[in-house]
């Protein structure tokens, strides 16, 4: 299949023995740069999926069409392989299944299930999951969705830091069980967290956030880690820049002052304006 080769690259990393930390990526340049960059893979987030589609926070609005067609454009634009966030599959098991048939089709080396309960019930702030047992109808149906069987599906939980790392475990081996090719974990904050559930699991780990005490990739490639997310912090710089170069246009600047203008000078300028912080927080979601 066209895409075979980039799943292919995807399972010998998490196969491999190294833990890696993938480019984060959202557009058609954004890929290309992580691939010209010598990336081994990349990962698109459902948080700057939002952002680069809709200009949304990550609060349930993308529809799974419109992340597909990302995807598919960023599979036209570089052969990097991304692993993609597809949340909660958009819906209930039969949803999960034909998200994981259009994210195959548009080019995902792999994609990630998670059992959070999406979108949040109403009246209700705090994160919640959906039971075990649904946790796993979704991990079956993705895998039962799947033409390729080369198209890696990771199962991911949040549950360490909503019920507790016993219950984090409790579901990681039951999706395990279910067949998937990979766990994913966000919400560990220890050590002793992480150590725990490598001990009572043996798929390869993606890490979505780690403490600092496990900053040093060999510690968690030790502990069988072999992708850890370093957030999304690509899409956040390239909004600033946007914003600092409109503002000066704005303000008058001419243009050709500012096409050889160094990351440094714009750098300047993002510290010099007081306001643009506040901005861009606020453009990102972190105030609503």
């Amino acid at each position: 299949m066209a895409f075979r080769k980039r799943r292919d690259v995807l399972r010998s990393i998490l196969s491999g023995s190294a833990c890696i930390r993938p480019g984060s990526v959202y557009d058609a340049i954004s890929i290309r740069i992580a691939e010209d960059l010598g990336f081994e893979v990349g990962m698109f987030g459902g948080s700057v999926a939002s952002l680069a589609v809709l200009g949304d926070p990550d609060i349930a609005l993308i529809t799974l069409t419109e992340l597909a067609e990302q995807m598919r454009r960023m599979s036209r634009a570089a052969t990097l392989p991304v692993l993609v966030d597809a949340d909660h599959g958009y819906g209930n098991a039969l949803n999960v299944r034909r998200t994981v048939q259009e994210l195959e089709t548009a080019g995902a080396a792999g994609l990630t299930i998670e059992d959070t309960l999406l979108p949040q019930a109403f009246g209700q702030t705090k994160t919640q999951l959906i039971s075990l047992e649904e946790g796993v109808g979704k991990m079956k149906a993705a895998l039962d969705g799947r033409g390729d069987p080369s198209l890696v599906i990771v199962g991911r939980t949040g549950a360490a830091s909503v019920s507790g790392v016993e219950d984090a475990i409790a579901r990681a081996r039951a999706y395990e069980a279910a067949g998937v090719d990979a766990l994913f974990f966000t919400g560990v904050r220890t050590r002793a967290e992480l150590e725990a559930i490598a001990a009572a699991t043996t798929l390869p780990i993606v890490l979505g956030g780690f403490p600092e005490e496990l900053i040093d990739p060999n510690a968690l490639a030790s502990q069988r880690v072999r992708i850890a997310l370093q957030g999304h912090a690509p899409f956040a710089a390239a909004t600033q820049a946007v914003y600092v170069t409109l503002k000066a246009l704005r303000d008058g600047e001419l243009p050709k002052n500012l096409n050889g203008l160094a990351s440094s000078e714009l750098t300047g300028r993002v510290t010099r304006d007081a306001d643009m912080k506040t901005r861009s927080a606020e453009f990102l979601g972190l105030k609503r």
